[in-house]
């Protein structure tokens, strides 16, 4: 029997990934989040993170938000932009942490918005890495 299930990530613009896939890794809300085949159905919101897919991290996309669905072994990933990270340089990790530091330079953040650019930079810092 396979062990399978269908990925999709979308974005506004087209589809940047479809594949049948083993496992998925998402950066929920609720803390990092591996999806397997016949994983109870599931909505859940995405912060910035990394969804890493396959066993063995096969294609790693960088988002900075998303809405995933999981049901009747689908996954699809809704998100306004994603990155597979084989195609970030390091002038682009360098510009987009010194986007997040100037936001976390401003004094009227709500903490909603802290926990959001905190979590963009520490994912940046670690693909910089």
């Amino acid at each position: 029997m396979a062990s399978n299930f269908k990925l999709e990530i979308i974005t506004p613009e087209k589809t940047i990934f479809t594949s049948e896939v083993d496992q998925v890794t998402i950066p929920s809300y609720e803390g990092e989040m591996t999806i397997l085949k016949d994983h109870i159905a599931l909505v859940t919101f995405l912060r910035p993170g990394i969804i890493k897919i396959g066993e063995k991290d096969l294609e790693n996309f960088y988002l900075d938000d998303g809405i995933v669905e999981f049901s009747d072994n689908i996954l699809l990933i809704l998100t306004a932009s994603a990155r597979n990270l084989k195609e970030f340089s390091n002038n682009d990790i360098a510009a987009l942490l010194k986007e997040v530091n100037v936001g976390l330079g401003k004094s009227n953040l709500s903490d909603k918005e802290k926990y959001i650019l905190s979590h963009k930079a520490d994912t940046l810092e670690a693909i910089r890495k």
